[in-house]
């Protein structure tokens, strides 16, 4: 594109839109609408839900020009198995701790490449395990799932790999009866008496959980110390969280629970102006998604090393200008 036509074209800008858009990072050269995917969770997961707040967010901080589609996802494994093969502006969220995986060829990711075409963008809210069982249940404690039958999570999920995890960290592997259903459903099985309870990873509060606690009486799973403990030594990069007492109608305790970091990603076939845009803009958008939904105000600027591998190169240029503290291994 010449020069003079660029200047036409910022002439145009700066009337129609005005300075400040421009000023804000968005060059003649990026008015034309770019296409962006979002891939996270099923729908009506809390995950399901940051991606469509993030999409609104980045569609109103580029004016409209930052055009999401949010897909629905069967959770970490699909996006991050779809991530080598997918076109254009592919965006997913993901625990860093399963991409490395990916890197390593552990399963489920033996004998497949291109992994190391995923770069990151900005962290998420971190992944809270929720082990959900019906109140009436008969179950106290971990060691009462033994003889139930139970959902460990969504096929591919993190949650359904840290549930496996915790399970055998604890003595119940072969002990549970473990149901292959989709997380969807797993709300109305316990709702219907099919199932004593299920897992799920979800920032909390939950709007699934939720949903649940609107019909059915549950408990919620608590970690003892001890139980922590034996859980990390399987899973390192699990660490523990609070679910605070009343977060859920009728849990009046405090929850001991796991934790891993979650990322947005995208590959390298995302160009470098649009990672910029798209980085900018969560972060410029990120006092107002707090307003929105509290769970945002648990991203912070500290949480760059919590993303594991490489930075995006447009991303990087983000945190650069605006003077974050981006470390060594991310660049």
């Amino acid at each position: 594109m010449s020069n003079r036509i660029l200047a036409v074209l910022a002439a145009i800008a700066a009337i129609v839109l005005g300075p400040d858009v421009l000023d804000r990072g968005f060059a003649p050269e990026a008015l034309a609408q770019t296409r962006v995917t979002i891939k996270s969770a099923t729908t009506g997961t809390s995950y399901f839900l940051m991606a469509v707040e993030i999409g609104e967010a980045l569609r109103a901080a580029s004016g409209g020009r930052i055009s999401p589609t949010i897909e629905e996802s069967q959770g970490s494994v699909q996006n991050l198995k779809e991530a080598p093969r997918r076109l254009g502006n592919y965006v997913f969220t993901t625990p860093p701790g399963l991409l490395a995986d990916a890197a390593a060829g552990k399963a489920p990711f033996a004998g497949e490449t291109g992994y190391e075409e995923v770069q990151a963008l900005f962290p998420l809210p971190g992944i809270t395990m929720h082990w959900i069982v019906r109140a009436d249940a008969g179950v106290q404690d971990f060691a009462d799932l033994a003889g139930k039958d139970f959902i460990p999570g969504g096929r591919g999920t993190a949650g359904l790999r840290l549930t496996v995890a915790a399970f055998r960290a604890l003595g119940l592997e072969g002990h549970v009866r473990l149901a292959d259903t989709e997380l969807a459903a797993a709300p109305a099985a316990v709702r219907n008496r099919q199932m004593a309870g299920y897992a799920t990873a979800s920032s909390h509060p939950s709007p699934q959980v939720q949903d649940l606690i609107a019909t059915t009486a549950i408990r919620l799973l608590s970690l003892s110390p001890q139980q922590l403990a034996l859980v990390q030594l399987i899973d390192p990069g699990a660490v523990a969280v609070v679910i605070p007492r009343g977060t859920y109608s009728g849990v009046d305790y405090d929850v001991t629970t796991l934790s891993v970091p979650v990322g947005a990603y995208t590959t390298t076939r995302m160009d470098e102006a649009t990672a910029y845009a798209v980085t900018r803009a969560f972060w410029e958008s990120r006092e107002g998604l707090v307003r929105r939904n509290p769970w945002w105000g648990a991203v912070t600027r500290d949480m760059l090393a919590t993303l594991g591998g490489r930075l995006h190169p447009g991303a990087l240029r983000y945190y650069t200008e605006a003077r974050f503290d981006v470390p060594p291994a991310a660049r």
